[in-house]
């Protein structure tokens, strides 16, 4: 039996077709990924929350990273066990996956208000230089990861939409030896 070399752009189209076909079968990795990458943006940030809560030190602030960091990995284990192979989505886990986000939400605009209301309150505390810095460095990771999660529950609201459109690519492939197999006479 000959077998044919493909070319690059060959494996680099039958590669896109098998990662469609992947996603036809499980929509759901869209979004799942979209909330790893939003787990993983805070993790490698979580450095500069760290020291903003050290040097500010304000009762709520430590209180609002851990909520984030524990719901959001327990947030990622409920969508896990929300959509099961081969089973109907468990509404349950993905209720308590959409509670953990809105909590996780809550706890950064709460971190984001105490670190804005220690700085322009009605006692404000004096700051220097560097502790402004790491300040607006950690508003601004907390603005990014608002937004990543508004956009992962876009994403998880829209995923019947995508998964219809999903199932609509064309992905079967054109064997020519099926065609000759037709003509074939089994009796024989």
């Amino acid at each position: 039996m000959e077998t044919k070399k493909m070319s690059f752009g060959a494996r680099v189209k039958e590669s896109c077709r098998k990662f469609i076909v992947s996603l036809k079968h499980k929509p759901h990795m869209i979004p799942m990924a979209m909330l790893a990458f939003t787990f993983l943006f805070y993790s490698l940030n979580l450095t500069h929350v760290s020291n903003a809560t050290a040097a500010i030190n304000k009762f709520p602030m430590g209180l609002c990273g851990f909520v984030t960091m524990l719901f959001s990995i327990l947030s990622l284990v409920c969508f896990m066990n929300a959509f099961p192979h081969r089973k109907p989505v468990n509404k349950l886990m993905l209720t308590l996956m959409v509670l953990m986000v809105v909590a996780i939400f809550a706890s950064d605009v709460i971190y984001t208000l105490t670190l804005i209301g220690t700085v322009t309150g009605p006692n404000p505390i004096k700051v220097n230089k560097d502790q402004v810095d790491i300040m607006n460095k950690v508003l601004q990771d907390l603005w990014v990861h608002g937004i990543l999660l508004l956009v992962s529950m876009a994403i998880i609201a829209l995923l019947p939409v995508y998964s219809k459109l999903l199932r609509k690519i064309n992905t079967s492939i054109e064997v020519e030896a099926g065609k000759e197999m037709a003509s074939l006479d089994v009796a024989e």
